[in-house]
């Protein structure tokens, strides 16, 4: 019985069976599971030219991700926070001064989409302000 994944590669039970029987390649009647680097390699070039792919291993694959490139985003640098009641946010007025909870030279918090993506420096570029990234910060989602 022939079993098509829709990849182009059959696998039939007479493969299945060498696999388990000694014929893999393995010691003591154990399949082997090792291939050498050039396998793998023509494995993934196979695997490619199925999908329609183009490019070599390891190159980028910026055609695939290239129709995200428009997708606007909304970055905030956040110096720091602080909160108060509302009783002392209605009697600030011009050259009120609010204390934040962070200190002089302390990294920013930088965010993409409010989600923290990287912590970084205030910089003047020009007349304008600007942030220079010194940390990239790690995502909890895998």
């Amino acid at each position: 019985m022939s079993e098509d994944d829709g990849s182009g590669n059959d696998v039939n039970q007479d493969d299945i069976d060498s696999m388990f029987d000694g014929e893999g390649g393995g010691t003591d009647g154990e399949p082997s599971t090792s291939m050498n680097l050039d396998e793998i390699q023509e494995d993934e070039v196979i695997a490619k030219q199925n999908q329609g792919q183009e490019y070599e291993i390891g190159e980028p694959m910026a055609g695939d991700v290239a129709a995200i490139y428009d997708i606007p985003v909304q970055l905030s640098a956040v110096l720091g926070r602080s909160t108060m009641q509302v009783s002392q946010l209605l009697k600030l007025g011009r050259g009120a001064v609010v204390e934040l909870d962070r200190k002089v030279g302390e990294a920013i918090d930088i965010y993409v989409n409010n989600r923290l993506v990287a912590r970084g420096e205030v910089v003047v570029v020009e007349d304008k302000l600007g942030i220079t990234m010194t940390e990239i910060v790690k995502s909890d989602r895998a």
